[in-house]
């Protein structure tokens, strides 16, 4: 469990979610979610906040 990720970066990301880099960039870019992470000009996505999203989404 230690070795799990928190932070997902755009290709992490994408991969997860099972989309391409650019709409995942676009994607995390465009929304302000609560999951999206700024470091510099660095994107991530915070794995359990993305979790919940995508699960309240589905629910809809």
């Amino acid at each position: 469990m230690a070795d799990e990720k928190i932070l997902l970066n755009v290709e992490e990301t994408a991969a997860y979610l099972g989309i391409g880099k650019t709409k995942c960039r676009e994607f995390l870019r465009e929304h302000e979610h609560d999951f999206v992470i700024r470091i510099g000009n660095r994107i991530y996505a915070n794995k359990n906040l993305l979790e919940q999203w995508v699960d309240k989404q589905s629910k809809q």
